[in-house]
């Protein structure tokens, strides 16, 4: 083991006269086990292993006033700013401060007084004085006769982990706020166009734009939690956006799933699907008994990769002899929208419906 050379400290429980082997069977020699045999043989590995390994540890005897500190490692004393001499012989609750939570501490308490596991996380503090989250694992060791050797600790810095995990709680409590005012927006929109449509005389159209914001409300409500990180699951936002449309949840099916794509995809993935759905309620698949709908997803490869691919195909529809000559309102919209985008979509039109391929930047 590795000691400053000003250290002097008595031979400790479970070590040899030098303290060159650690001796889990105690004294009992003449009735030696085979593990302990091992334990002796293995000594020099075992305090190697604990000296260099990059993992804060300490050993803690239980046999002794207070369980002082009798083994830090080089990264318990790298991660404390305490030097060898500063800790051996010192119980833990050196590393403790004002701000330290004391329900971990009696936490960590329980578990030595019934010689148990346990892992906390609490606010420590280092020679200097400066803080760090210290996720500690502690727990018994045993001599091979059963009887309690020490208490084995391990620590590890996990504040940029704590700070982290602050970050993500703050920024889903904002999502959920987020959703709560894009909830109320869009119902005021909607609440505006209903209104303007009945005074004006074209509660038809008015409907139909209607239809193209709450197709959008659906897309956005399923995403906001995941918004914080930039990219969303698009799976989940689809199948959202298109659930009124399959009622009997038997003519729609989903092909694809587990894609991340950019937060504002979204809209556009919305307007689409929804363009497409309308079109095949009215006209398409969805407009007679047995029509069907598959929906896939994936990621672009080849030549222009990255891009998220949404592949519409209508089945047992109404039978199509020619493509339609002309684009209603909103294939032209979703067009213009793709195109203000950087995507596209490509139309073929089979005998027994529409197979639509939409290509959009993820």
């Amino acid at each position: 083991m590795s000691h400053d050379d000003d250290v002097t400290s008595s031979v400790r429980p479970g070590w040899n006269a030098d303290q060159s082997h650690y001796n889990p069977g105690g004294e009992a020699r003449g009735s030696q086990l085979p593990e302990d045999s091992f334990f002796e043989a293995s000594g020099v590995l075992f305090e190697q292993a604990m000296a260099q390994t990059r993992m804060a540890v300490c050993l803690c005897d239980p046999h002794q006033p207070d369980i002082p500190i009798v083994f830090a490692n080089r990264a318990f004393r790298n991660l404390t700013g305490y030097e060898e001499h500063e800790v051996i012989g010192r119980n833990c609750r050196l590393l403790q401060g004002p701000d330290t939570d004391q329900r971990e501490v009696d936490k960590i308490r329980a578990a030595l007084a019934s010689e148990d596991v346990v892992v906390v996380e609490l606010l420590n503090y280092r020679k200097d004085g400066t803080t760090f989250w210290n996720a500690l694992h502690l727990g018994p060791i045993y001599r091979s006769d059963g009887s309690l050797a020490f208490f084995f600790g391990s620590q590890w810095d996990v504040s940029e982990v704590r700070a982290a995990r602050a970050e993500e709680r703050h920024a889903r409590i904002m999502a959920r706020e987020l959703s709560h005012r894009i909830k109320n927006m869009f119902a005021v929109i909607s609440g505006i166009v209903n209104i303007t449509g009945r005074v004006r005389g074209i509660p038809k159209e008015a409907a139909e734009i209607n239809g193209r914001i709450q197709a959008l409300g659906r897309a956005y409500e399923t995403t906001l939690d995941e918004a914080f990180s930039g990219t969303i699951e698009i799976g989940p936002a689809i199948r959202a956006i298109l659930a009124p449309y399959d009622a009997d949840k038997e003519r729609l099916q989903f092909l694809g799933n587990g894609l991340r794509v950019h937060f504002a995809t979204v809209s556009v993935v919305g307007l689409v699907l929804h363009e497409l759905a309308a079109n095949a309620t009215k006209f398409g698949a969805w407009s007679q008994d047995g029509g069907r709908v598959e929906v896939d997803w994936r990621e672009t490869k080849g030549d222009d990769p990255g891009k998220l691919m949404v592949r519409w195909r209508e089945h047992d529809g109404p039978h199509i002899p020619t493509p339609p000559e002309e684009r209603g309102t909103g294939s032209q919209i979703v067009d213009r929208m793709l195109r203000h985008g950087g995507g596209s979509m490509t139309r073929q039109w089979h005998s027994d419906g529409l197979e639509a391929t939409i290509v959009i930047p993820a």
